[in-house]
Parts: C-alpha cells; structure tokens; sequence
C-alpha cells in the first residue's frame, strides 16, 4: 500500500522474521489524560524492547498510515486526534489528519504490513442493551479477519462480557486465558466466562501458529490485570451519567474511563497504565516464542 509507511527498524524486523508487536495509539490519544497517555505508551514500547521484541506502533500522520512511532510522534496523538477504525483509515489518510488508531484499526494496519502480534489493554466488544440499539465494535470483526494474536485483559468492563464471548465464538476467534481459567474483566481478574488455560507464552505462540496454518484468522489471549478493583457498580453510574449527558458511540468509553479514574481516586488509571504495560510485555514474549526455531 503507497499510504502505508513502514518504519526502517520494523521493516529490517519483518525481513528477518524478528518478532515485532504492534501498539495502538488511542490509548495515547483517548485512554489517559495527558501527559499520561505519552508516557505510557513510551513505557509499552519500552516493555515491548526489554522482552526482545520490536515495538511497532501504529498511527495516523501526515497523510500517511505509519507503522513505527517514536518519542516525538507519540506527542502528536492528542484528545483533538480522531478515534481511527477500519472504515475510518482511509479517509483519515486522505485528509491528512492525525489518527489515533483503535485495535480494530491497529489489526487493519498490522496484518497487511505482516505483523503478528498486538498488545493493548482491552478490546471493544458488545455493548450493553445490544437488544435495543444493535452496537459491536469494530475490533471484533477486524479480529475475525486479521491474523494477528492480541493480548489484552478482556474486553472493557462496560460492555456485555457475555454476549461479546459468544460473537468471538461465532467469528470463529479463539479465547485463550494466560495463567487464568475466567476470562478477566479488565480491572478485575476473575469472574467472567471460562477460557482454555495456557502456562506459557510458548504454549500461545504454538496455538497461534497452528490456529494460523489451519486458515483461521485472529486470537484472543487474555492477560489477568496485575490487581482486581471491583468497579461493576461505578460503571453502571458511568453509563448513566454518559446517557443523561448525551454521550454516545465511541465517546462512551472515554467519558466512563475518565469517570471511573475521579471516582477511584486514580485507582483505576494507575491499574489501567499497568496492564497495558503488562499486555505489550506478554505480546513480546509470545512474538519471541512464535519466532524461536
């Protein structure tokens, strides 16, 4: 693709079949207030070098869907940066504005530039009242699609954990659980649907590279946050707060994050920084594992 620009470190990566993870930038953008947002990203790439890998990650610039950020790029990503999915990239592109790309628009870029691995912190899914007003993010189909192993600590907490594991089943997108038999509900460990337990990184990479020559597409594993904050009551006032606001569509995930943070004094963003931190860390030790003879 003549829009996409690959970074010379990824690109020298991806020729020698070196591991290399990809990282989203709404998380910088859109997950933390700043300078947060940076600072976490930059530690995502740093945890992402210390396990052996090459961090490559993905934004919107100048025109141009980049694979590869540094320091000074990662300063761009601002809250004035739009939310980038799949159907978004091509017109962000076009229009020369900054994109902060989602996980579903994170996969679209990874998989074509032959990158197999993501970490990030948690994945969109089903939202709640599905019944009434029909919402699925975009991450899921893009999962279904892409090729690509996430590491992530579920899906987000204010979705509909239940139904959004059984569309990844529908998607045909296997739900693996690293050291954990519940899938996590991303400020806590346990309590959602059972999953497959795997011991070891080495166990997902032989999973993903068998699911991979099997023709299947996307994986899911699932990484327990470092400590559980039970929050489930303070999401339900989120939501409420957001709908009484007026807030809708992907404003919904920012406005009930930054809620939950001044709610919990800062218990939830210090717990959100840590295992996105964690998810890049296991990503690169299973991208390491996928690439070892």
């Amino acid at each position: 693709m003549s829009e996409l620009e690959i970074a010379e470190e990824v690109r020298e990566a991806l020729q020698r079949q070196a591991p290399v993870v990809a990282l989203e930038t709404t998380l910088v953008a859109h997950g933390f207030p700043p300078p947060a947002g940076v600072e976490v990203g930059l530690e995502a790439d740093a945890a992402v070098r210390a396990a052996g890998a090459v961090p490559a990650t993905v934004g919107v610039l100048d025109g141009r869907i980049r694979v590869g950020l540094g320091p000074e790029e990662l300063e761009r990503f601002t809250v004035e940066s739009r939310k980038v999915g799949p159907r978004e990239l091509a017109a962000c592109a076009v229009e020369r504005a900054t994109g902060a790309t989602t996980v579903g628009g994170t996969l679209a870029v990874a998989a074509p530039a032959g990158i197999r691995f993501l970490g990030t912190g948690g994945i969109g899914g089903v939202h709640r009242g599905f019944a009434a007003l029909p919402d699925v993010s975009a991450d899921l189909p893009a999962l279904a699609r892409a090729p690509v192993l996430v590491c992530s600590s579920g899906a987000k907490s204010l979705l509909d954990v239940p139904a959004t594991v059984e569309l990844l089943e529908t998607l045909g997108v296997p739900l693996l659980g690293y050291r954990t038999e519940t899938l996590p509900r991303f400020y806590t460990a346990e309590g959602g649907p059972a999953v497959p337990r795997l011991e070891s990184a080495a166990a997902a990479a032989r999973i993903a590279r068998t699911h991979w020559r099997l023709g299947g597409a996307g994986l899911l594993l699932a990484n327990p946050p470092p400590e559980s904050i039970d929050v489930s009551e303070l999401i339900e006032e989120g939501l409420r707060e957001a709908a009484a606001n007026g807030v809708s569509g992907q404003a919904v995930t920012p406005f009930v994050l930054a809620f939950l943070h001044e709610r919990t004094d800062g218990r939830t963003l210090e717990l959100n920084r840590r295992l996105v931190v964690a998810n890049a860390r296991l990503a690169a030790e299973v991208a390491v594992a996928f690439a070892s003879p």
